[in-house]
């Protein structure tokens, strides 16, 4: 593994296997952050009033360069939850219409478009899914889809779960069949390669904070150019009757939504360079080797096989392995942070308990062996 956790801030004290959650910071982005923090109060009405927009502007460049897209395409939100709350809010979904989605998806969505289904009186249905395959994956999620179908949510990435799911095919099926897609990439950016033109979703948020390693409020929501004009600002501000007309509606109406701090934002970029610096994509290969091992020995550990096949190309650098069903849960969890200081999430997931290991390149192999070995003497 690369010997880079000196270029982070966490507690070594702690064997930090849960990066998936909020993520962590490198020291030189986290500098960066507060520079910029810095830079508005020395002068807020200059930084705020006359600067702001073009500080953002730069920062969405850079951004889209590394996604794949224009930065007229995004607009920075503070993460993943707001982003497409933003788009299901805007929808014009009623009664008779389905929002089709899988049975994986992160709980915080899935309340988002119960309430909206609640308030409309549209169907949301969280189908369940092969993992057999990737091609029995897409048809058992495709056999969902009925002449009501009017959007198709999924995640890129679960959360529960740690699947990539092949939401490429899925896309071009939905475009033909004239259905909206809406993709929660709130694990995506920094853990698997992103184009966000060349998938063509309709509509895409991201988390910046997660594996990109950007400081903690920094996400974006992607509008396909065709799409951007089917969305509502979830706050209305003075970008939705601009004084200065901008180049985009869509940046004008979501980016300005009243006085906050874009310190986070501001950072992206130095995010990147950091990944860049430190050849990323080699990070991210030999923490998917560890994050296999890491699964590989869990089983083990527990007798019990993966959910899905035996195909790597279901995770990346966050994978989930199952746990007996008689694990208690809040126990467990309270037991390994307060007897061998290891943060990681246990997770009821529909009828099963998993524990969800999330590698960055800070961790180690000595990581999975304080893990496998806590667990050996806790299970």
């Amino acid at each position: 593994m690369f010997n880079l956790k000196q270029h982070f801030l966490l507690d070594p004290s702690v064997t930090f296997l849960n990066h998936g959650s909020f993520g962590a910071t490198p020291k030189p982005v986290f500098d960066e952050y507060q520079r910029w923090q810095r830079e508005l109060e020395r002068q807020p009405v200059e930084f705020l009033g006359r600067r702001c927009a073009g500080l953002l502007a730069g920062s969405r460049a850079a951004l889209g360069k590394y996604l794949g897209t224009q930065a007229d395409n995004l607009v920075y939100t503070q993460n993943v939850t707001i982003a497409l709350n933003i788009v299901a809010r805007s929808l014009e979904l009623g009664a008779g219409d389905e929002v089709l989605t899988s049975s994986h998806e992160y709980g915080a969505m899935d309340r988002t478009w119960r309430f909206l289904a609640r308030e409309r009186g549209f169907s949301y249905i969280n189908q369940p899914v092969s993992l057999t395959s990737k091609a029995d994956f897409i048809e058992s999620f495709w056999q969902g889809v009925t002449a009501r179908t009017r959007v198709i949510f999924l995640s890129h990435i679960t959360s529960p779960t740690a699947l990539i799911f092949p939401i490429q095919q899925i896309i071009l099926r939905a475009r033909a069949a004239g259905i909206i897609t809406v993709i929660d990439g709130a694990h995506a950016p920094g853990q698997i390669p992103l184009d966000l033109d060349l998938l063509a979703a309709d509509f895409y948020g991201g988390n910046l904070h997660k594996w990109l390693c950007a400081p903690k409020g920094a996400g974006f929501l992607y509008a396909r150019p065709e799409m951007q004009h089917l969305l509502k600002p979830l706050v209305v501000s003075w970008g939705y009757e601009p004084e200065i007309p901008g180049a985009s509606v869509f940046v004008d109406q979501h980016e300005w939504i009243g006085t906050r701090d874009i310190a986070a934002f501001l950072s992206v970029p130095a995010a990147i360079n950091f990944q860049e610096q430190n050849q990323w994509d080699k990070v991210r290969s030999a923490c998917h080797a560890l994050a296999q091992e890491a699964q590989k020995r869990l089983c083990e550990t527990t007798g019990i096989p993966p959910i899905h096949s035996d195909d790597d190309s279901w995770f990346a650098q966050l994978t989930a392995a199952p746990l007996p069903a008689k694990t208690d849960l809040a126990a467990l969890k309270s037991r390994l942070y307060d007897q061998h200081r290891i943060e990681i999430p246990l997770i009821a997931w529909n009828d099963l308990k998993l524990i969800r290991v999330s590698i960055q390149g800070y961790n180690s192999d000595q990581d999975v062996e304080h893990l496998i070995k806590a667990l050996t003497e806790l299970l």
